[in-house]
């Protein structure tokens, strides 16, 4: 789902965009010229490797978004918060997949692994 820069207004206006299993919603609200608060939502079911033995599993997830949208480039000194849509179109669809890829590059445990009181890690 695509959404205009242009079109946020002062006011807080909302969005939802649904794809496999996960969703993002939340609001948009002009700060400035070139600035877009956006406050949201991840929800859903994502898939995710145990960090512990590797297998493949299924978490329900809530992922809670304050970001900055801006359609000029960054300063190496602004904030890393701040995602920038140059061509003046935000993609909600590229920014929750970059959202989840974030999520995921944390460490992750199965539930077999966060009950399991074995302090050794499994070689996969």
């Amino acid at each position: 789902m695509k959404i205009a820069f242009a079109k946020a207004g002062r006011g807080a206006g909302e969005f939802r965009y649904r794809d496999e299993g996960t969703e993002i919603s939340g609001t948009l609200r002009r700060k400035g010229a070139h600035e877009i608060a956006l406050q949201g939502m991840i929800e859903g079911e994502i898939t995710l490797f145990c960090d512990r033995c590797g297998s493949e599993y299924e978490e329900s997830v809530r992922i809670p978004l304050e970001l900055t949208l801006t359609d000029r480039p960054l300063r190496k000194t602004e904030d890393l918060d701040t995602i920038e849509f140059l061509d003046g179109v935000i993609d909600l669809s590229s920014l929750m997949e970059g959202e989840i890829a974030s999520y995921r590059s944390s460490y992750h445990y199965c539930p077999e692994c966060r009950e399991s009181k074995s302090e050794i890690e499994v070689e996969y």
